[in-house]
């Protein structure tokens, strides 16, 4: 018996993949050879998650793989018309960044409630300047995005005693719907964007909601750049309606030198790490392997995005 054909869409460094040895036939490919390949693809591994190749390819002549899998959270770089309405089924990397997203998330707020990066920059100047902080404890923030990882940011701010509040596609019992949102906000000490890029969310956080924010609020994006009108957001920090911002996903990435959010003040810039934790790539690897294996057997696969609205439902 033959075995699948597994087309990997390359990024350094490769994904360990021993233990499909024997068990697939591995190819590799990138932006420049994706196309060509897709046609005798089994399945196919999108494990560089930054890349819009799959996008530009997919609608190209020929067969296409059964299965594809992102090594992300996030599909919007992948899902195009025709993979939308095909019968492929696309997962993602659901479960793997959550708590570290969270623990990021948490220290962001810290970070801005004790005023570090002013304290940092005076430790580089030499200088003494005594000044107070905020307390966490008590506060109050608004999670929008209810997956898991807005959950498990949720679960960590309570930890620190904040009063938290989570904001999704639709209410149930824990969660508000959209239009809670911004009687949310208003009320917030802390916002934080964790939510998955749809129609529905693009450019959600613009010049109106942050004018609906508290003056000594802060806004936290680790969901996806698109959902803030960049823009917006700088002009809301030059103008003080929000006390400050951070920002670990952009809408271009990654951010050129000259790009004007390194100047804004108030805001602080990451690039695109908060869920990059030492080992995160081998644990990638390991479930998309796991993965593999419940398909090669048959068994139903977990993880499984509904396409049309770009996110794992039902959690």
């Amino acid at each position: 018996m033959t075995a699948p054909t597994l087309l990997v869409l390359d990024a350094d460094p490769l994904p360990r993949l021993g233990r499909l040895t024997g068990r697939a036939r591995i190819v590799h490919a990138d932006p420049g050879t994706l196309a060509e390949r897709l046609p005798q693809a089994d399945v196919l591994l999108v494990w560089d998650f930054t890349s819009h190749a799959v996008r530009e390819a997919w609608p190209g002549e020929g067969p296409r793989p059964r299965w594809v899998h992102t090594a992300s959270a996030g599909v919007d770089h992948l899902m195009c018309p025709e993979l939308a309405v095909s019968d492929t089924v696309v997962t993602n990397a659901r479960g793997i960044f959550d708590e570290p997203i969270a623990e990021y998330v948490a220290a962001l707020v810290l970070a801005m409630a004790k005023d570090l990066p002013r304290t940092w920059e005076l430790q580089r100047q030499h200088e003494w300047r005594h000044r107070e902080t905020r307390r966490v404890s008590g506060t109050r923030a608004c999670v929008v995005g209810s997956g898991p990882i807005g959950r498990a940011i949720a679960r960590t701010l309570k930890a620190l005693g904040v009063n938290t509040a989570i904001v999704g596609r639709v209410p149930r019992t824990g969660i508000h719907g959209p239009d809670d949102l911004e009687r949310l906000m208003a009320r917030a000490d802390w916002v934080i964007a964790a939510a998955p890029l749809t129609d529905d969310t693009y450019g959600m956080f613009d010049a109106r909601r942050f004018g609906v924010m508290q003056p000594s609020a802060c806004f936290v994006n680790v969901g996806r750049g698109q959902l803030v009108v960049e823009d917006a957001l700088a002009d809301a920090l030059a103008k003080r309606w929000i006390a400050g911002a951070a920002l670990d996903v952009f809408a271009a990435e990654p951010l050129t030198p000259d790009s004007p959010l390194w100047r804004v003040p108030g805001l602080l810039v990451s690039p695109h790490m908060s869920g990059d934790t030492i080992g995160w790539r081998d644990e990638l690897a390991a479930q998309f392997v796991e993965l593999y294996e419940r398909w090669a057997a048959g068994k139903p696969l977990t993880n499984v995005v509904d396409k049309k609205r770009g996110y794992v439902p039902g959690h």
